[in-house]
């Protein structure tokens, strides 16, 4: 194996692709162009959560706020337990079913943005762009799946995510463990999952099988992945946390590549036993 796992993404089918890994204090392995800023797709969507939290703790908004269907939350939308389908049809009851939700990430910047009385981008700007320096980093389109970053960026995101500064510890413990956690639902892109953990805007891992994590990470794993073939996990158990960002849209290519990745970087990187 390479001295530097992420070399093996020059096999990938992508025309561009770059990567990192990183500890709560360092990075500590990259690969591609760093510094190219690329879509993100629903990675977005950590960025977007994140934000929330931001004005959680700044107490603009409550997590029981109401948002959404009738009888949901901010705390339903994060973690996809509205009820709403992706494009904001009314699919289920509220917290019976983990359905993602494109439309309840547009409600969350919504909601945030009529209590901080200015636009969604602008108030993620000085709350929390402007402060992890992540100057290369725009969200001025969907705060679903609009944003773009370069890897570089979303190193420095990550280890906020390992040692956060902007909100408590108790707070990004909270999020990114599971919320109603029994649920039932469809990992996009890797079928049915039950249960189905999500946090408060983050994936988790959990058991889940197939996933887009290795498996050498732990259940602790939380992140995203994007369509557009992009993916950030962090796994606190290890004190690692990987970004890979392509122009190459998720498929096949994808579902085999990057748990192989994953696995790479914990085989080669791991600090903690």
């Amino acid at each position: 194996m390479a001295a530097n796992p992420l070399e093996t993404m020059d096999a990938w089918p992508a025309p561009h692709a770059a990567a990192g890994v990183t500890t709560g204090e360092r990075a500590l392995a990259a690969h591609g162009p760093v510094d190219r800023r690329f879509p993100l797709a629903s990675v977005t969507k950590l960025l977007t959560a994140f934000t929330v939290l931001v004005a959680v703790e700044e107490e603009t908004v409550g997590l029981d706020d109401p948002a959404g269907p009738e009888g949901s939350t901010l705390r339903h939308l994060l973690a996809h337990a509205s009820g709403l389908g992706p494009d904001g049809e009314r699919a289920a009851a509220v917290g019976r079913r983990r359905i993602y939700s494109n439309a309840g990430f547009e409600i969350l910047a919504d909601v945030v943005a009529a209590a901080a009385g200015m636009p969604f981008a602008v108030y993620a700007g000085e709350a929390m762009l402007a402060p992890l320096g992540l100057a290369a980093t725009r969200l001025d389109g969907s705060p679903a799946s609009g944003a773009s970053a370069t890897v570089e960026d979303l190193l420095r995101f990550a280890r906020e995510l390992l040692r956060p500064t902007l909100i408590s510890p108790a707070t990004l413990a909270r999020a990114t463990t599971p919320v109603f956690p029994d649920l039932a639902g469809v990992l996009p892109g890797f079928g049915r999952q039950d249960p189905n953990p999500w946090g408060l805007g983050f994936e988790v891992r959990g058991t889940k099988s197939p996933h887009w994590t290795g498996s050498r990470n732990s259940p602790a794993t939380f992140g995203h992945f994007g369509r557009s073939g992009t993916f950030l996990w962090v796994d606190p158990e290890a004190d690692l946390a990987c970004v890979a960002l392509t122009d190459l849209d998720f498929g096949p290519w994808a579902a085999e590549a990057w748990p192989a990745l994953s696995d790479a970087v914990l085989d080669t990187l791991r600090v903690r036993p």
